[in-house]
C-alpha cells in the first residue's frame, strides 16, 4: 500500500469515527430552513469544534453539502462567507483601541489576529476533510468566475488566494518527470489540461514524451498526487528553434539525447483554474532547468518557444487609432492585408506585412504598457519577470487558427542565460527594464514615440546574430 493510499484510508477511519461521536453531540438541526442557513450553522459549530475526529466529520458534511448545491446555491454559499464570516467587529475595535493607547508587540498581534477574517480559519478547518484540499480548489474555481461579474467577492477570493498561497508554496511541492511509463490516468490528464499546443490524442502524446530528445516535467502536491498543477514541455535541440512546426510535425527525426546543446520550453499549462494566481511557473522552469543540466553537462542554451496572445488585439486598437505611436498611416495600410484570409499563405502579401509587423511587435513588448505601467503580454510579463531576456521574434512561427487569431502566427523566444537571470529580474521588477538583444531594439525606429528604449548592457551573442537571419516561416499547420 503507498503512503498517499495509507493516509487517506487512515483519515476516512477517523472521519466515520467523528460522525459517530457527531450523532451523539448536540449539532444543529436541519428544520426546514434554508439550506444555506444551515450550512451557515454547520460553519459556525466547525469554528468552535475541539476534537479532530468531530472536525473532520463536520467539514467532510459540509463539503458534501456544498457538492449537492446547484449554481445559485454555490453563490449563495460564497455570498454567505463573505457577510457571515468576516471579521468580528468587536473584537476588531476593541483591538484598535488598545493599540491606540499602547503600541507594543502584544496589541499589535492581537490587532493582527482580530482582523483576520473569521472565513480563514473555517478554510483552514475545510481541509481537515479527505480530499478537502481538492474540493477547497474546486470551490476557487467557481469563486473566480463569480468574481468576475461580483466583484463584492474579492474579499472571499483574497482569503482563498492567501491560505493556497501557503498551502502550494514551493517547499511542499514535488517535481516529478512525465513519460510514457507514467500511469494512464495522469496522462490522460496531460492531454487535457495542455493548454498552448492542442494534443490529438495518444499517438501525438507519445511523440511528445516517447523520443530521446523529449522530456516533460510537472509539480504535484503530496494532497493530490495524481492530478498535476502545472506542466512544462521541453524539446532537446541543436538550436534555438523559430517555429513550433520543426518541433511537433510528425515527420521530423529525432536526434540522441547526447547531440543536445539546447533545451526549449516549448508548452507551459497550469492544469487547476482553482489555483489561478498561485506562482508555479517560475519555480518550475528554474527547477528543470537544475535538473536538466545535471542530467546533460552539454545542453547550454535554455530558451522558450512561447506565444504572444495579446498581440493581435493590441494591434488592432493600434490600427484603429486615430493617433498611434506605434504605427503611422502607411504601416496601418501595408497591415491592411491581414484582412485577407488566406495572407500567410501568400508569399507577396506576408513579405510585404513581415517588415512592419516585425516591428509592431518589437514596439509591443519594448514600449507598449497597461495602465499601471507594467508590460502587456502577459507570457512576457512572466518570463521577464523571471529574469528570462526578449531574445527573438519570429515570424509566422505558428500557424494554427488560435494563434493566428491572437498573434497573427508570431512567437518568442525567451532566453534564461543563467548568469544574467538576477540582473534581468531586479532591472525588470525595480525600473520596468525589458531585457532584449540590439537585434529586437534596432526594430523600432529611435526618433518615434516619448518612451525612451529599454538599454541593455554586454556584447551581442551567437543566439542575436541568429536571429537576423533565422527568421524563416513554417507553411505547415499546427493544431
Amino acid at each position: 500500500m503507498n503512503t498517499a493510499s495509507f493516509l487517506s484510508d487512515m483519515l476516512q477511519t477517523i472521519t466515520e469515527r467523528g460522525r459517530r461521536f457527531l450523532a451523539l453531540a448536540p449539532m444543529p438541526r436541519d428544520d426546514g430552513r434554508h439550506p444555506i442557513d444551515h450550512l451557515a450553522a454547520l460553519c459556525e459549530t466547525l469554528l468552535t469544534s475541539r476534537g479532530e475526529a468531530s472536525g473532520m466529520a463536520l467539514a467532510t458534511d459540509i463539503m458534501e453539502r456544498w457538492h449537492g448545491l446547484d449554481a445559485d446555491g454555490q453563490r449563495d454559499f460564497m455570498h454567505m462567507l463573505l457577510a457571515r464570516f468576516g471579521p468580528r467587529t468587536d473584537r476588531l475595535e476593541a483591538a484598535i483601541e488598545d493599540y491606540r493607547k499602547r503600541q507594543t508587540s502584544k496589541t499589535l498581534f492581537e490587532l493582527h489576529i482580530a482582523a483576520e477574517p473569521r472565513r480563514q480559519e473555517l478554510i483552514r478547518r475545510l481541509n481537515l476533510a479527505p480530499n478537502g484540499i481538492a474540493t477547497l480548489v474546486e470551490m476557487r474555481e467557481g469563486l473566480l468566475k463569480l468574481k468576475a461579474g461580483e466583484r463584492d467577492l474579492e474579499a472571499v477570493d483574497s482569503d482563498f488566494a492567501h491560505l493556497f498561497g501557503s498551502w502550494f508554496n514551493r517547499g511542499f511541492l514535488v517535481l516529478r518527470p512525465i513519460n510514457w511509463a507514467t500511469p494512464a490516468n495522469i496522462l490522460e490528464k496531460i492531454i487535457r489540461y495542455e493548454a498552448v499546443h492542442h494534443i490529438d490524442g495518444w499517438d501525438e502524446l507519445r511523440r511528445r514524451l516517447a523520443p530521446d530528445d523529449r522530456r516533460c516535467f510537472a509539480f504535484f502536491h503530496p494532497q493530490l498526487p495524481d492530478d498535476p498543477l502545472i506542466f512544462v514541455e521541453v524539446a532537446l535541440t541543436r538550436e534555438m528553434p523559430s517555429n513550433i512546426a520543426d518541433l511537433l510535425r510528425e515527420d521530423r527525426a529525432p536526434i540522441r539525447e547526447s547531440e543536445a546543446t539546447t533545451a526549449v520550453f516549448y508548452s507551459i499549462s497550469n492544469c487547476q483554474e482553482g489555483l489561478r494566481g498561485i506562482s508555479f511557473g517560475n519555480f518550475l522552469i528554474k527547477q528543470v532547468v537544475e535538473d536538466l543540466r545535471r542530467a546533460l553537462p552539454k545542453l547550454d542554451t535554455f530558451v522558450t518557444l512561447s506565444p504572444v496572445p495579446g498581440f493581435a488585439d493590441w494591434l488592432m486598437r493600434e490600427r484603429r487609432a486615430e493617433a498611434s505611436d506605434a504605427l503611422t498611416q502607411a504601416e496601418k495600410a501595408t497591415l491592411a492585408a491581414i484582412d485577407t484570409a488566406d495572407w500567410a499563405a501568400t508569399s507577396d502579401l506576408a513579405a510585404g506585412v513581415q517588415p512592419v509587423m516585425m516591428a509592431a511587435a518589437a514596439w509591443y513588448f519594448l514600449k507598449a504598457r497597461t495602465a499601471d505601467g507594467r508590460v502587456v503580454d502577459p507570457v512576457a510579463r512572466f518570463h521577464l519577470g523571471n529574469g528570462a531576456r526578449l531574445e527573438r521574434i519570429n515570424f509566422l512561427a505558428d500557424l494554427s487558427p488560435r494563434a493566428m487569431r491572437q498573434a497573427h502566427g508570431l512567437m518568442v523566444n525567451y532566453l534564461y542565460k543563467l548568469d544574467d537571470i538576477e540582473t534581468n529580474h531586479e532591472a525588470f521588477a525595480g525600473k520596468g527594464d525589458v531585457a532584449t538583444t540590439s537585434a529586437i531594439r534596432r526594430l523600432v525606429p529611435a526618433d518615434r514615440g516619448s518612451r525612451s528604449l529599454v538599454p541593455l548592457g554586454g556584447t551581442q551573442t551567437k543566439t542575436e546574430s541568429q536571429g537576423k537571419t533565422g527568421q524563416k516561416r513554417s507553411r505547415e499547420f499546427t493544431a
